[in-house]
């Protein structure tokens, strides 16, 4: 008698074992193979008193750490120019970290072609990430985006002229791990009642522009942790993306009711892989509260 209980708990045990090394091998086939490749388009309504008449149903596109490299190919690259161009964008911005690591890329003078596809009635407009300024420097990144038509904002504004003498303002500051950001430079002459769009690669610098007019801040960086347990927060997120994560904020105590979106990013770093984090697109319509 109990030798025939012992066999059937170390047949269940043999049992549990196996499914439990299918399913182990399941979850990293999809984490390393499909939901990397996947793509997520979000598509949000930004308010504004900043925001006039004559900007009212303005749509900007975003996409941030594409990471190109071994884990990110250049035909996915195609892949996400022309989904974005699906959109129809008034303007597309890139919040930083173009390759994994430009000092080993071999295939840069590729990249150029593919994003000067991008079409956007307003322009292209781009910031440095920590790897954008490691690497191989700035050298690679800023060749590339400004062959491909992009407009890089590093420290510095652009004032886009809307219809009847209309604006909107953008600022871009240098990442603030490896780079030189400046943002009383960046901010210098900005119309403070013009909707004002900000890019900085970090997310958590939020906090420290209260004083500066801002309406919406874009970032990348957290990649959305890359790996999140269901229902759970992301299990790690790199420094200056540990308070602000991913998804849409409103931030407190700023000069301007003020909001920031954190994109989860398209590529991967580190390691290959995604889990309850699929690569973002995100498409933001501006509307007027007046």
């Amino acid at each position: 008698m109990k030798y025939n209980i012992l066999r059937k708990l170390i047949r269940r045990l043999i049992v549990f074992t196996i499914l439990l090394l299918i399913c182990s091998i399941l979850l990293f086939y999809y984490s390393r193979n499909i939901e990397p490749k996947l793509l997520d388009v979000n598509q949000f309504v930004i308010e504004s008193k900043s925001v006039s008449n004559e900007l009212d149903g303005f749509k900007i596109v975003q996409f941030s750490d594409t990471h190109l490299g071994s884990d990110y190919s250049l035909s996915q690259l195609q892949g996400l120019v022309e989904n974005i161009n699906d959109q129809n964008p008034d303007l597309i911005v890139f919040t930083g970290d173009l390759i994994d690591n430009s000092a080993l890329y071999k295939e840069r003078n590729e990249i150029t072609p593919i994003l000067k596809q991008l079409k956007a009635t307003y322009g292209k407009y781009g910031i440095y990430g920590n790897h954008d300024v490691g690497g191989a420097g700035k050298t690679v990144y800023s060749q590339v985006l400004t062959n491909a038509d992009f407009t890089i904002l590093e420290n510095a504004s652009k004032t886009i002229q809307l219809e009847d003498n209309h604006e909107f303002s953008i600022i871009g500051l240098d990442d603030y791990l490896l780079g030189k950001p400046n943002p009383t430079n960046a901010f210098y002459k900005i119309n403070k009642n013009a909707f004002s769009l900000l890019l900085v690669h970090e997310p958590d610098i939020a906090n420290r522009l209260n004083e500066y007019p801002i309406d919406l801040q874009l970032s990348g960086h957290s990649h959305g942790g890359q790996v999140k347990l269901p229902f759970h927060k992301a299990i790690y997120t790199p420094p200056l993306a540990t308070k602000y994560t991913e998804g849409l904020y409103d931030i407190q105590k700023s000069l301007k009711p003020m909001k920031l979106y954190v994109n989860r990013g398209i590529g991967t770093t580190r390691l290959p892989v995604r889990f309850f984090s699929q690569p973002e697109l995100s498409v933001f319509t501006l509307r007027s509260l007046k």
